[in-house]
């Protein structure tokens, strides 16, 4: 039963509830919080009485506090999309020896030589613009983005099994852009082959084949001297010297590649769309990147404190996951003045609190040097979730979003031409820039 006491997100039924959050997931968010404050109860998510969505950044540090009384169980909603065995799926000591199996290859040490390759990456996509060309950013970022996935996890850079995991990729991901497939996600009523959520799983299984046909193949090979992410995860062993299985693998390859290119490419396109909107951040960046000279060192350039303050300030203002990953209460508990019982599911409500007037006044305006004037803490800042279950992929994300903004700031002519200004919009669990971001290839 949910508890009287709890501030409830709306006065209407549940199942309008779900379907206005899932329609407008950011608009259901916003006027909870107007009517119910910094925790409500939200039944739009699975089939919990009690959800409570938390934006007081006092709550959210609980949350990521370890408390013995609040798990991070399975995320029910990516399940279906990622599998059993990923790194979503998983509870208890399972989670943490796959993450730590995980964690080697994204370790902050192991980025930086992927620099020169996403420079290159970059730079290839753009050369097949023309001068006055009008492209879609998103499009564009998503190309590039998933080339940085395929050759820095797979180390794959040509071939037929490169050509068709590329073109299945781009099929699954731009698919979350039906309604069908992206509500079945929080209505599992709806998923049924013979709706949308039939051809997205069929797309699903041709690339569950070819991750598996590439592990088996990998197998097979000496992998002593590959740096690829893929070939480092199946050299690592846990404490009993025990290697992940191929079923694990196929699973965290298939979270990669998904939620890894998806959410990177939603992400520049977004830093790219406040960039050229605004002429004063893109001056200022502009000569941030000329001060390096000719040929900088990918290193330096992520290094430059206004690139990290924009990139910052377009993760805040529209976060690609608007809430954290979930949290469930164990044992009776005192939480923000309310006394929580067993089952209940707690998220923190990212895109609550980014915009938090206390934390970030105007906070729909896009200021970057507010991330030069303040350092936020990991419960008022949280673009990547927090605790355990924190995003694995942050440093490569971040480190490619830089590059990748950086490098088409400083070398080449682009303008936003678009007429009407960007809406997120609802792709599958995240939110990417509803129109695409419409700009145009000047030179």
């Amino acid at each position: 039963m949910v508890s009287p006491s709890l501030p409830q997100a709306a006065a209407a039924p549940r199942w309008r509830q779900t379907v206005h959050y899932t329609l407008k997931p950011l608009e259901y968010m916003e006027q909870a919080a107007r009517r119910s404050g910094d925790l409500f109860n939200a039944p739009v998510i699975g089939s919990h009485e009690t959800i409570l969505f938390v934006s007081n950044p006092k709550g959210i540090q609980k949350l990521f506090s370890g408390s013995p009384t609040i798990t991070a169980p399975a995320n029910a909603l990516l399940q279906p999309i990622v599998g059993d065995r990923s790194i979503f799926g998983l509870t208890g000591e399972r989670h943490q020896r796959e993450r730590r199996l995980l964690m080697p290859p994204f370790h902050r040490e192991q980025i930086p030589q992927y620099g020169e390759l996403i420079l290159e990456l970059t730079e290839q996509a753009m050369a097949r613009l023309r001068p006055g060309e009008q492209f879609l950013a998103r499009t564009l970022m998503q190309t590039v983005s998933l080339e940085v996935i395929l050759k820095v996890v797979f180390g794959l850079g040509e071939g037929e099994r490169f050509a068709q995991l590329k073109q299945l990729i781009v099929a699954l991901t731009d698919s979350f852009q039906n309604m069908g497939v992206s509500s079945a996600l929080f209505l599992p009523a709806l998923q049924r082959d013979f709706l949308p959520w039939g051809k997205f799983q069929r797309i699903r299984r041709q690339i569950s084949q070819l991750l598996n046909a590439e592990i088996t193949e990998r197998r097979r090979q000496d992998i002593s001297q590959r740096r690829d992410i893929l070939s480092l995860l199946m050299a690592t062993r846990d404490e009993d010297g025990q290697p992940l299985s191929d079923a694990e693998l196929h699973d965290e390859l298939l979270t990669m590649l998904i939620a890894g290119h998806e959410t990177t490419a939603s992400a520049i396109s977004w830093a790219l769309y406040w960039t050229y909107q605004n002429g004063q951040v893109y001056q200022r960046l502009r000569q941030e990147l000329e001060a390096l000279g000719p040929d900088p060192d990918p290193m330096d350039i992520v290094r430059q404190p206004y690139l990290g303050a924009v990139c910052n300030e377009a993760l805040r203002i529209y976060p690609i996951a608007i809430l954290t990953v979930p949290r469930e209460v164990t044992a009776p508990m005192e939480f923000m003045g309310h006394r929580l019982q067993p089952g209940t599911r707690l998220y923190g409500a990212i895109y609550l609190t980014h915009h938090r007037q206390d934390l970030y006044p105007n906070s729909h305006r896009f200021i970057p040097e507010r991330f030069l004037e303040r350092q936020f803490s990991a419960s008022e800042f949280l673009p990547f979730g927090g605790g355990q279950r924190r995003c694995i992929g942050e440093v490569l994300a971040m480190f490619e979003m830089k590059l990748v903004l950086a490098t088409l700031v400083s070398r080449y002519r682009l303008s936003w031409v678009g007429k009407q200004p960007e809406v997120p919009k609802r792709r599958g669990v995240t939110m990417a820039p509803g129109r695409g971001v419409e700009m145009v290839f000047e030179g």
